[in-house]
């Protein structure tokens, strides 16, 4: 039986196909670490742009978008991931530590470092699909979480939930190399377009 190129099961598994070379590619651009910021804002980009009635071509426009929003989402990055993870490395400090103090320390550094990520996960989306000043774009980032709770419960809940998948079942890290961060961050372009529908439209 023949099969019908432009058919939506032959569509289906082209599209499938193109998410697995983007996830491919998207840790390749995270190697070297400082890109983190860069790959993360480029993957939103294409796949916020997918999102919206599957316009635009994921794996085409990755390396673009990269390129184009090298410098303002490393600066961001700087400004957000890094102080998360200094904080995230104070948790194991003071946690290791016995005593009331440390660990009141430890819970107050903990949700610290998960409000900045979060900000982080927001700050590189902001950078995908506006261009606005980098201060603007911080102040932005650090506001959503509070202005978004139940969408910012959405946009963390997807990768704990691919972090506690894996941790339980080691196999799941098979799919997450192949296709978890591309999909994941295809999940999340639904809840920041309409974050962004509705507060900075």
């Amino acid at each position: 039986m023949p099969i019908d190129p432009g058919g939506k099961t032959a569509q289906g598994v082209t599209t499938f196909l193109a998410f697995v070379a983007l996830n491919l590619l998207y840790l390749v651009t995270c190697l070297p670490v400082v890109t983190i910021g860069a790959a993360t804002s480029a993957l939103y980009e294409v796949t916020i742009r997918f999102a919206d009635d599957e316009s635009g071509h994921p794996l085409k426009d990755y390396l673009p978008a990269f390129g184009r929003n090298f410098a303002r989402a490393s600066l961001a990055s700087l400004c957000l991931l890094l102080p998360a993870l200094l904080l995230a490395y104070s948790v194991v400090f003071w946690w290791a530590n016995p005593g009331a103090l440390s660990g009141i320390a430890a819970v107050i550094a903990a949700i610290a470092a998960l409000y900045l990520f979060i900000a982080w996960m927001y700050a590189m989306a902001l950078v995908a699909w506006f261009t606005t000043p980098l201060k603007q774009t911080l102040k932005n980032a650090l506001l959503l979480p509070g202005a978004e709770p139940s969408r910012t419960f959405g946009l963390i809940l997807i990768p704990v939930a691919l972090v506690c998948i894996t941790l339980l079942f080691h196999p799941f890290v098979f799919i997450l190399l192949t296709v978890g961060f591309s999909v994941g961050a295809y999940a999340t372009a639904f809840l920041f377009r309409s974050v962004f529908s509705r507060h900075l439209s």
